[in-house]
């Protein structure tokens, strides 16, 4: 029985996942790294949820592993002191109050109940932690699961969907929780299908679509130079006409003051090139970075997150 460091690396490696005939993740191999946050998407029915419970040791894998510093989730000799998860804002007793409901988890765990109000604090449920959990919103519990997640102060975070049922202040206090937690060194994983919320608040993502990877990498990397290129000058056609005549398959836009040109079909420096040839002056020339959704849906055919 092992006990990673804090901040561990998470590693899925050839996991396949069969039910019966269907096969929900197909040979997916990705890794999640400490002191990051990272965002795990893909559209519904990808396979993501049954990732995660194959890394959390709810589910079986078929074969491949999912390791948290290198060990399985059943190798750790102390899960909840590694390992935090919220993947539903279910399993409440309804008749128990918040800070119940966490001693009772606390308990299970073996852990000090007296990390139960510290986490309710953490989490915004410092005045609630008297009321029962039947009252709570959806956002509420979502805290709740949060807070749990948080009571063995574990290095690695697992959170499906945290921002499910969250107000707009709500998401926006999880946003900054989650780069908290990730510049103390931990390791955060996070499911979400708000991809316009990813994009504020990943470093990394990783991408599946119907079981299989699809690419993994810095948020950074993905959305740079997916997109058009943009160049301003202020004598547009003869840039235009140099592009038609020497890239026959490109595609430009004129902005609406005729002086910007959207490019596709180019990178920048081939634009670039061209332009100094045909003595076009340049004002700017730069990759127009695409919107996370944008790729997202180009990386997965369309499909909907």
């Amino acid at each position: 029985m092992t006990t990673p460091p804090r901040g561990s690396t998470v590693e899925v490696t050839g996991l396949s996942k069969h039910f019966g005939a269907v096969l929900a993740v197909d040979d997916l191999s990705f890794s999640v790294e400490p002191g990051r946050v990272t965002g795990f998407l893909g559209p519904n029915g990808a396979g993501k949820t049954t990732t995660l419970r194959c890394l959390l040791g709810l589910v079986a894998p078929t074969s491949g592993t999912a390791t948290i510093g290198g060990s399985t989730y059943h190798d750790l000799a102390h899960p909840m002191r590694v390992v935090g998860s919220a993947l539903e804002a279910t399993g409440f007793h309804p008749g128990r109050t918040a800070t119940n409901h966490l001693r009772v988890l606390a308990r299970a765990g073996g852990l000090d109940e007296h990390r139960v109000p510290e986490v309710l604090d953490l989490v915004g449920l410092g005045d609630s932690a008297t009321r029962t959990v039947g009252g709570f919103s959806l956002g509420m519990r979502q805290r709740l699961q949060l807070a749990a997640a948080l009571l063995g102060d574990p290095g690695v975070l697992v959170l499906d969907e945290p921002a499910n049922g969250l107000d707009p202040e709500g998401i926006a206090w999880l946003r900054a929780f989650l780069r908290y937690l990730a510049g103390q060194g931990r390791t955060v994983l996070v499911s979400s299908h708000v991809l316009s919320e990813v994009e504020q608040t990943v470093d990394d993502v990783v991408i599946i679509s119907r079981g299989s990877l699809v690419r993994a990498c810095p948020l950074a990397d993905l959305t740079a130079g997916h997109g058009h290129v943009v160049v301003r000058t202020p004598t547009p056609q003869p840039l235009v006409d140099a592009l038609a005549a020497q890239l026959p398959g490109s595609a430009v836009i004129a902005g609406e003051d005729g002086a910007e040109l959207l490019v596709d079909g180019a990178d920048a420096a081939t634009i670039g090139r061209i332009a100094f040839g045909a003595q076009v002056e340049l004002h700017e020339l730069r990759p127009a970075a695409s919107d996370l959704e944008q790729v997202f849906l180009s990386l997965t055919g369309g499909a909907t997150s």
